[in-house]
């Protein structure tokens, strides 16, 4: 089975992180400019958070408070689970199943490598398949 070093490998580098001390506004403002519906909360250089639409919907929205007064720390989900790019692609769609999650951070010795969300899982699983069907017809074909 291939690993998330895969899905890191066919994915852009970019990754998008902000400081635990910005508004909720601010970092939806950020995910908006990058159509991105989650970031990662760093402060040096470690991973204290992540912050997504869920969080915002659930902590912000569906309780009234205001974006603007909010800090992303206050509503950010603290001590994410990660993933290393050594893990294996089933092990991230068990975990996002599991914990009905997302996203899952790459870390490797503690530092942020990446990220891998649902819809890459998906991407690199039907690609995957798609590969293994090929070599099937070819081996039946021969």
């Amino acid at each position: 089975m291939k690993t998330v070093k895969y899905i890191l490998q066919n994915k852009p580098k970019a990754m998008h992180s902000v400081s635990p001390e910005i508004s909720v506004f601010d970092a939806l403002n950020v995910m908006f400019d990058k159509n991105i519906s989650a970031l990662l909360i760093t402060g040096n250089d470690e991973l204290l958070g992540i912050f997504t639409e869920r969080d915002y919907a659930r902590k912000i929205a569906l309780k009234g408070r205001s974006s603007k007064d909010t800090l992303v720390n206050e509503v950010m989900t603290s001590a994410p689970l990660t993933v290393s790019q050594n893990d294996e692609i089933d092990l991230c769609m068990q975990i996002m199943t599991e914990k009905h999650i997302r996203h899952l951070p790459v870390t490797e010795q503690g530092k942020v490598i990446g990220m891998v969300s649902i819809g890459d899982v998906v991407k690199s699983i039907i690609e995957i398949q798609k590969e293994t069907i090929r070599h099937l017809e070819s081996y039946i074909n021969s």
